[in-house]
């Protein structure tokens, strides 16, 4: 798959992943889980974007510490960050579950597409030998 539409489908898979955790905190607090959710998103969103930006994950969307740490650190500090500038509130415990479940979401994927596309070298590798 060419890389620039590796790099796009990384980003959205990043995008829609973070969007899931929004929709799922403010369902699990009985909020509905649509109406808000871009006040609850946008702060983790603009986060999103920097790490992309920083990690400049378009030249390695796969990269686990180049692109998915990187990634995944810049959106959780960035979205509290926003979020309590903006005086949407940020609880210890908002922060460690948002940082836990980001880090599974936004590395996650990324490990798991890794070790797929490993076994699926050493399928072609061995038979081809």
């Amino acid at each position: 798959m060419p890389r620039t539409r590796t790099a796009v489908l990384a980003f959205a898979a990043d995008a829609a992943l973070v969007l899931v955790f929004v929709l799922i905190g403010r369902a699990s607090h009985d909020e509905n889980p649509l109406l808000g959710a871009l006040e609850t998103y946008w702060p983790f969103a603009v986060g999103l974007v920097i790490g992309w930006a920083v990690s400049r994950g378009w030249r390695a969307p796969l990269a686990l510490e180049r692109t998915g740490i990187l990634v995944w650190v810049c959106t959780v500090a960035i979205g509290i960050l926003l979020r309590v500038v903006t005086l949407q509130g940020a609880q210890l415990s908002f922060v460690i579950v948002t940082a836990v479940v980001l880090a599974v979401f936004l590395v996650g994927w990324r490990a798991l597409a890794l070790l797929a596309r490993r076994i699926r070298s050493k399928q072609t590798a061995s038979r081809e030998t």
